[in-house]
């Protein structure tokens, strides 16, 4: 079922403007996240909902899409009629990476709800150029709180098209370069988090009195 909060779906136009993983993304001042959650309140008990949101004067799509939680994770704080913890999953297609203050408010949030688990796939990273960059620093305080955080690929793309988009029985054609700039982003991806991969290995050793 698409979500009530966005039940037009992207042009096909939008979608390719936006999202196209090229390295000089001129004129793409806005942020699109295409979003799916999956409720789980048991066993064989799984619902899910999808749509998408951009960024509004004085609030990034983030934040927004955390206004909107009532809506999209009724119970998040609490629990099913039975007692039962009710568990989430979030998956996010953005168009940019989140910027470091998103990043922080997003990993205070996480810390504060056990029972949500986030997952980020992106098209393009924003302001990752710089290696002390602050939103290098906002991505790896995020993957610390446990985000999955992934470079879109074609498979990601393709997915989008056919979930989020008006495609009008259209298939999805990749751009050029696409695949050589999805390989590209996320090999800087993976150098932003190694320093966090490299941290987790230092508490295992210090908890191993290594």
């Amino acid at each position: 079922m698409i979500s009530k909060l966005d039940s037009v779906l992207m042009t096909q136009r939008k979608f390719i403007f936006h999202y196209k993983n090229v390295r000089w993304a001129r004129g793409r001042h806005e942020t699109y996240l295409c979003f799916v959650v999956k409720r789980r309140t048991g066993p064989d008990s799984l619902s899910f909902d999808f749509g998408h949101l951009r960024n509004r004067t004085g609030c990034h799509v983030e934040l927004l899409f955390l206004r909107y939680l009532g809506v999209l994770c009724p119970g998040l704080c609490g629990s099913s009629v039975d007692g039962a913890r009710i568990c989430y999953s979030v998956t996010w297609f953005c168009s940019w990476s989140p910027c470091s203050k998103c990043a922080q408010q997003l990993a205070h949030f996480l810390s504060q709800t056990p029972n949500l688990r986030l997952r980020i796939f992106v098209s393009r990273l924003y302001f990752c150029d710089e290696e002390d960059s602050l939103e290098r620093e906002g991505l790896r305080h995020l993957k610390r709180a446990g985000v999955q955080i992934s470079v879109m690929t074609y498979k990601d793309f393709f997915y989008c098209w056919q979930t989020f988009v008006a495609r009008r029985e259209r298939r999805f054609k990749a751009w050029d370069d696409l695949q050589q700039n999805s390989v590209r982003l996320g090999r800087k991806l993976n150098e932003i988090l190694q320093p966090c991969e490299t941290e987790d290995l230092r508490d295992v050793f210090t908890l191993l009195g290594l």
